[in-house]
């Protein structure tokens, strides 16, 4: 009962913890999208904002024109001799009324401007009148970043692009002249195209840009937005303004906090009243069911079917897991009973597989070197089947003192009857070939025989040679086999193609075709079956001919035992960890 009550709060605990989960999920996301809109809305009132303090700025310099446009030409050459106190408050009044006292006691009577242009002014009431204007634009710029919140405003003028000088700049750094401190006038720096592309779009059209140029600095992410300000068809420089957009209004943050209260009371209620309501409908009858199955496992009663039958009275899935429960224990004894049988019979078959293994390896020739007497040729053959027996098979012997035998053949299909077919195809072809004759008899006689009684309906392709020992001349018979590879003395392995005949076991009366070749001193042959160019990587792809050429001319003079084990780790290496579906059969004999 004390476990049955443990489980019980564990499985409402995970329900509890999975609707919380899934309730959190959704008021993140909710949360986020919230967010998300809100700042982009507010980045965007801020974007126009920035838009029309700019073009409110340049309004306002190039209503001034000309006059604007000499201050600018008078501070090119002389904003060193400016001197811009530091600490003048951004209160232009007393730089004004020196102009004016100055400008009286010059040309008393006379209106600035309108009886006297600034071309005119002597030098010294010019540079009282450009530091006094210079003081009121920027303290004007000073204004216009303070009541709108922007981070900067300021007038630049390209020089050497990149290059740009800062006119009116609210933020200058500070030189001391003679113990007191002055703003540092005309500081300059590359704002390169790649950072600032809109500015540079400014400035060569002579147009407000379409966009703002966004970028980090010290005061954090900025948007920047250029007005250029052209006076009588000519530009004069440029209006920037940046804003930083680092966070949301209070306003954004406020909103968002008030959904996810809100939201939480609700998750809150949903979650409490699902799992009462889980608790009822599922829970209790889930648990119930879990106890008889726990009972069973403790005490093997298969009675404990009729008392889950019982007890659940649902009409939905719990039911019927509830059944398939009942049901399965009625049928594990029978299982049990039966198992013990089947376990006998399959470790029967293994050791009966284990022998048919052996018996088949011990068919093939396993000896290396073989014919030790024959100094004329150097033979290798292995043979690595996909299951416990295979279907491939290779073969050779003398047929007499000058005359060697070599077969190597794949038959149709996997396991055992494979085998059992390899066993008959193997002692007809080498039984026969022994009395004498050509390839092509040799497979006639080896096809009619195996067509008598084929129900199966097996096959095998078969590649056979009688090679000449002493001269190296042979004649080949191909039924339906792979081509194989040749390599010359001196050269590179290649596939030998040619037209071939049709399996053998196929169908009654076949003759088969046969071609005659030579090997010359140095020459080897390379014989395999398909599993050696089919076997398949876990992308399914093909080993193929291209990769086995490769194996073979990568050492292409090694023994023929080398040449074997070269393909034999390329195809390794390409098939990795996937399963072998195929035998994996090589013959190579090289002519001394």
């Amino acid at each position: 009962m004390e476990n049955k009550q443990t489980r019980k709060v564990s499985l409402i605990t995970k329900l509890t913890i999975m609707v919380t989960v899934f309730g959190v999920i959704s008021l993140i996301m909710n949360s986020a999208y919230t967010y998300i809109t809100q700042t982009v809305s507010y980045h965007r009132e801020c974007e126009n904002n920035l838009r029309k303090i700019t073009d409110y700025m340049q309004a306002e310099l190039a209503e001034e024109g000309d006059d604007f446009k000499e201050l600018k030409e008078y501070f090119e050459q002389h904003h060193e001799d400016m001197l811009v106190p530091a600490d003048f408050g951004w209160d232009y009044s007393q730089a004004k009324e020196s102009f004016e006292e100055l400008f009286k006691k010059e040309y008393p009577g006379k209106i600035p401007g309108r009886d006297v242009s600034f071309a005119e002014l002597t030098d010294e009431v010019k540079s009282a009148y450009a530091l006094y204007r210079y003081e009121y634009w920027i303290s004007t710029f000073h204004s216009v970043s303070d009541k709108f919140n922007l981070v900067y405003t300021y007038f630049i003028y390209p020089l050497d692009e990149p290059n740009v000088c800062y006119m009116i700049d609210p933020m200058p750094d500070v030189r001391s002249v003679d113990g007191k401190d002055y703003f540092a006038l005309g500081a300059s720096g590359p704002l390169t195209a790649e950072k600032y592309p809109m500015m540079w779009e400014a400035w060569h059209t002579q147009k407000s840009p379409t966009g703002f140029d966004v970028f980090d600095n010290e005061y954090g992410n900025n948007y920047a937005y250029y007005a250029p300000l052209v006076v009588d068809g000519q530009g004069v420089g440029l209006i920037g303004a940046e804003i930083a957009v680092a966070s949301v209004s209070s306003t954004i943050l406020s909103s968002v906090l008030t959904q996810i209260f809100g939201y939480l009371i609700i998750l809150t209620i949903s979650i409490s009243i699902m799992v009462y309501l889980s608790k009822r409908a599922f829970i209790n009858r889930l648990l119930d069911l879990t106890h008889s199955v726990a009972e069973y496992s403790e005490k093997k009663d298969p009675a404990v079917a009729g008392f889950i039958r019982e007890r659940e009275q649902g009409n939905d899935e719990i039911r019927s897991l509830s059944d398939n429960f009942a049901d399965m224990i009625v049928e594990l004894k029978d299982y049990m009973d039966n198992l013990q049988s089947v376990t006998a019979e399959k470790e029967r078959i293994g050791a009966e597989l284990n022998v048919a293994t052996q018996i088949q390896a011990d068919m093939l020739p396993r000896i290396f070197p073989t014919f030790s007497d024959k100094k004329e040729y150097e033979l290798f053959a292995t043979m690595d089947p996909a299951k416990e027996v295979g279907g491939d098979f290779y073969d050779f012997f003398n047929i007499d003192d000058d005359h060697l035998g070599l077969v190597v053949a794949d038959v149709s299909g996997k396991g055992v009857p494979a085998a059992l077919f390899m066993v008959i195809a193997k002692t007809l072809i080498k039984n026969r070939a022994l009395l004498g004759g050509s390839p092509s008899e040799v497979l006639s006689y080896a096809n009619e025989q195996l067509c008598e009684g084929n129900d199966a309906e097996l096959f095998v392709t078969v590649w056979f040679a009688i090679i000449d020992v002493h001269t190296g001349k042979g004649i080949a018979a191909n039924a339906g086999h792979e081509h194989p590879a040749i390599k010359r003395a001196g050269g590179e392995f290649e596939l030998s193609i040619y037209k071939h005949s049709v399996a053998v076991a196929t169908m009654e009366g076949i003759r088969f075709r046969e071609h005659e070749f030579e090997l010359h001193p140095g020459d080897i042959l390379f014989c395999y079956t398909d599993g050696v160019t089919e076997a398949t990587d876990s992308g399914n792809n093909l080993f193929g001919n291209d990769r086995l050429l490769a194996a073979l001319n990568k050492d292409p003079n090694a023994s023929a035992e080398g040449l074997c084990q070269n393909v034999m780790e390329s195809i390794d290496e390409f098939v990795g960890q996937a399963p072998q579906f195929d035998d994996i059969t090589m013959l190579c004999i090289k002519f001394n």
